[in-house]
């Protein structure tokens, strides 16, 4: 977990996390525990990593994503967090979800954002700073098969993020005791999570279409700021693009 600004702990924030990888180990590691020290690089900050409301339907399941701090990604539980809950809150937000975990394998970086900008509008209402948030390395970890636009295997998997939340996805890690053996653990590559800048965000109760396009492209612009500054540092070559989709 890496930290480049202090986030003050009179605001509330919303993190955008990208990529969504497989499982978003980074995110649950980073934020959900205290494996990198997520508390003593933000003291006073409270992370909140928002996930689909379907796992709280499951006994036990639901009870451990709790204790991590871990809230259904609705409307109901992120205005409550930013409203009700005092300062000094961080919700992560994976904005590209189900759509951006289809199209996640080794190698590439792209994000699922151009038309996701409800995040943007929750920001507005609630007056609460953009923070972009990028992991290199986390669409490492597992490895993918890649159904094509217009496959059946592309067909079903979108039929089921449509009525479930999530698209199944194909993948494998190493096994257990062999790195040279499929399996479900992941590959022992690193993933380093970069927190940004803190975009400030004014409070609008009703923001307009053109307020919410206005900060969604400061944001996108941040992230792939943020994507262009670390990118050779944790391994990428200068030539490398963030995509964004």
């Amino acid at each position: 977990l890496v930290k480049t600004h202090n986030l003050l702990t009179t605001r509330n924030y919303i993190f955008g996390y990208h990529p969504h990888g497989i499982m978003g180990l980074g995110a649950f590691c980073n934020f959900s525990t205290e494996a990198t020290g997520v508390s003593q690089k933000f003291p006073g900050i409270r992370p909140y990593l928002a996930t689909l409301a379907g796992n709280f339907r499951m006994p036990i399941l639901r009870d451990y994503l709790m204790s991590g701090g871990i809230c259904p990604v609705n409307r109901d539980s992120i205005d409550y967090i930013l409203s009700k809950n005092g300062s000094g809150n961080a919700i992560i937000i994976v904005v590209g979800g189900a759509a951006e975990s289809l199209n996640c394998t080794p190698g590439k970086n792209s994000v699922t954002l151009k038309n996701r900008k409800g995040f943007v509008k929750l920001a507005l209402r609630h007056g609460a700073d953009l923070v972009p948030v990028y992991s290199f390395g986390e669409n490492e970890v597992y490895k993918q098969v890649i159904f094509e636009e217009g496959s059946w295997g592309r067909w079903v998997q979108k039929k089921f993020q449509k009525h479930i939340g999530f698209a199944p996805c194909i993948f494998h890690g190493r096994g257990l005791f062999s790195s040279n053996t499929w399996g479900l653990l992941p590959y022992s590559k690193p993933i380093t999570t970069v927190v940004g800048e803190p975009i400030t965000i004014p409070k609008i109760d009703n923001p307009s279409q053109r307020e919410v396009d206005f900060y969604h492209s400061i944001y996108v612009d941040s992230l792939i700021k943020l994507f262009d500054k670390y990118k050779s540092k944790f391994g990428l070559p200068e030539t490398e693009v963030l995509e964004v989709n």
